[in-house]
């Protein structure tokens, strides 16, 4: 249990520290960001979602995981509208209970997301480097069950939201936000290793030993494979690295004992939060835009039908069927 000084000294930096809405710049182009992000990603979202379960004929391993992929961006677009007015009114005007709430779903989304893009390339890299292996790997039952235990772990990592989430004061204005000192190291920690190093480390790995395969191959599609491929993973980096970049910076702010350093590079962290947040969003409706120009060649002729055409021409599952390297590299 904390002493009655150290929960003293906790109000009074809560209090008199910088917030997270000081800033007019930082928290403007935060909410037009997210507005933009929200009319572009939830009806992107929403269309992939549609294309799969009325127009896909197959569903394959690789629809699956765009589904699930689709599901958790498009939630996480229906929930900007609500980050759009907090910072608009630069107050949070929800209550306690969708303090706790909404910044829950928002970390499992984020978790979901970053996860099954990870899963898709792990099938990436069994399909095109290990083919023969791919139809152990990708029974029906297999899959469901470890999409079913993805969920799983999302929803338990992204508890600390739910737990430490509160709804407090700071320097004059109403903000959902983590307050204890310990809490904000565990949370942020927790975010940038299991959310964001670990998955990108193996996503990096994977797509390496794909590019190095598909270069031992002959055939034409390889340059439009390594071109989608580099796009996935500079997209993934370019959205979500300032994020944890200032994850970083406000976990070692917690943890410096100097009084004048942790004030500055609190005070850089609380009023970047806004714009690095808002730009993490757009990693979830980014995919949408990445599909259709990939499959721009389907629109004229399979119309609204194109992104489903898309999806069944991955043909990452059709390995496992023949297991012929011609088939597993084209996307």
């Amino acid at each position: 249990m904390e002493s009655a000084t150290g929960n003293i000294s906790e109000n009074r930096t809560a209090k008199s520290g910088p917030s997270i809405v000081d800033n007019y710049f930082s928290v403007t182009f935060g909410a037009l960001i997210l507005s933009i992000v929200f009319l572009l990603g939830v009806p992107g979202n929403l269309f992939i979602i549609w294309s799969i379960l009325a127009r896909a004929r197959k569903r394959s391993v690789t629809t699956l995981l765009i589904f699930n992929l689709a599901c958790a961006d498009g939630c996480l677009m229906c929930l900007t509208i609500f980050f759009v007015i907090y910072l608009a009114k630069q107050n949070w005007i929800f209550g306690s209970v969708m303090c706790k709430l909404l910044f829950y779903l928002c970390n499992t989304n984020m978790y979901a997301s970053i996860m099954i893009i990870m899963l898709m390339s792990l099938h990436r890299l069994v399909a095109v480097v290990w083919p023969t292996y791919l139809t152990a790997c990708t029974r029906r039952r297999t899959v469901l069950i470890v999409l079913g235990g993805l969920w799983i772990v999302v929803f338990i990592l992204a508890l600390p939201a739910l737990i430490y989430r509160e709804e407090r004061t700071e320097n004059g204005h109403t903000v959902c936000a983590t307050q204890r000192s310990k809490h904000v190291v565990f949370q942020y920690t927790l975010e940038t290793v299991v959310g964001f190093l670990v998955p990108y480390v193996i996503i990096v790995s994977s797509y390496v030993c794909i590019l190095r395969r598909l270069r031992q191959t002959r055939f034409k599609r390889r340059i439009r494979c390594e071109s989608l491929i580099q796009a996935i993973i500079v997209t993934f980096c370019i959205f979500w690295l300032p994020y944890h970049i200032i994850n970083i910076v406000q976990v070692v702010a917690e943890l410096l004992p100097d009084e004048t350093t942790k004030e500055r590079l609190n005070d850089i962290g609380q009023k970047s939060r806004a714009v690095t947040s808002a730009l993490a969003f757009i990693s979830s409706c980014a995919n949408p835009v990445l599909y259709a120009f990939v499959g721009r060649s389907y629109i004229k002729a399979d119309g609204l039908a194109f992104m489903a055409r898309l999806f069944e021409g991955t043909v990452l599952d059709y390995g496992a069927r023949r297991s012929q390297t011609r088939e597993v590299i084209r996307l």
